[in-house]
């Protein structure tokens, strides 16, 4: 006697359970320092909520908000084993200039799992449009949610890349000005290290096309900041990548910045980066404004 399965139900019996709800929100209490506290906010999949820490300053707000993209590797084992991101000395400044900042965590990536949808496939044909897309994608879903609660200012946020995160932060300079007023890029791109090799990109030509892609659909300024040892994507390289965003019509400023530690790719997650970096950060953030015109 055979027996036959209905589709539908062997579909039931293999389903993740309906009573499974993804909780968002706050994770935990606030801690020191900063109010730091572990929340979960969306994600590109339903079933999974990223996990995010968020730090803001003394009071009820609202605050302007700022948001921190993490850099990422193609290494999947080293992706699974990547602690939660925090980028306390970053986190530190903006606090004390009243913003509040999250950090989210991508797909793929430490405790948040889930597919990792930022692959842009192998080293001779990587696709950076789609894994730029994907990290912008996921930088716009966490700052949307943050963006509802209460103690969050609703008029443009600030956005801060690092590496891949920076790479997501330069696809999302086509947003909408009122959404993101400000993008600031720590060494923005893919393919670095290219077989674990300091100097080796995947594909470069592939990177500076793209960068001239995103540069052309681009509303949002752009501050580029870059130290002088960083070893995958060195400022001569960087310059390249920038010229190709401006030629596309982006705009864009660029910040070589002297060396910083042993690698200065990590500058954003030390302190004396941040401090090599605080005139920048502080141009970046508070834009001259433009001169009203006297009418005649």
């Amino acid at each position: 006697m055979r027996l036959f399965v209905i589709p539908a139900l062997l579909s039931l019996l293999t389903a993740s359970p309906l009573c499974a709800q993804v909780a968002f929100g706050p994770s935990g209490e606030e801690g020191e320092p900063l109010r730091r506290q572990a929340w979960h906010v969306s994600s590109p999949d339903a079933g999974i909520a990223a996990h995010a820490l968020l730090f803001r300053p003394a009071g009820a707000g609202p605050f302007p908000l700022a948001i921190i993209a993490h850099a990422s590797t193609q290494n999947g084992l080293r992706r699974a084993q990547m602690p939660q991101p925090e980028y306390r000395a970053l986190a530190a400044y903006l606090v004390a200039r009243g913003f509040a900042v999250l950090v989210p965590e991508r797909l793929g990536h430490g405790a948040t799992g889930g597919r990792y949808v930022e692959d842009q496939g192998g080293c001779d044909e990587a696709d950076y449009a789609r894994s730029g897309r994907a990290t912008a994608d996921q930088i716009s879903l966490a700052l949307n949610y943050l963006r509802k609660q209460d103690f969050i200012r609703k008029d443009a946020a600030t956005v801060i890349g690092h590496s891949a995160g920076g790479w997501g932060a330069l696809a999302l300079a086509n947003a909408d000005p009122k959404a993101v007023s400000v993008i600031i890029a720590f060494a923005p791109g893919r393919g670095g290290h290219a077989n674990d090799e300091p100097n080796r990109i995947c594909a470069p030509n592939t990177l500076l096309a793209t960068a001239a892609e995103f540069g052309k659909a681009a509303r949002i300024p752009v501050t580029w900041l870059v130290a002088n040892n960083d070893s995958y994507f060195t400022p001569a390289f960087s310059k390249r990548l920038v010229e190709a965003f401006r030629g596309a019509g982006g705009k864009v400023e660029f910040r070589p910045l002297p060396a910083v530690g042993d690698e200065g790719h990590s500058m954003i997650e030390t302190e004396a980066g941040v401090e090599a970096a605080s005139s920048d950060l502080a141009r970046a953030l508070n834009p001259p404004k433009p001169m009203a015109t006297k009418k005649p």
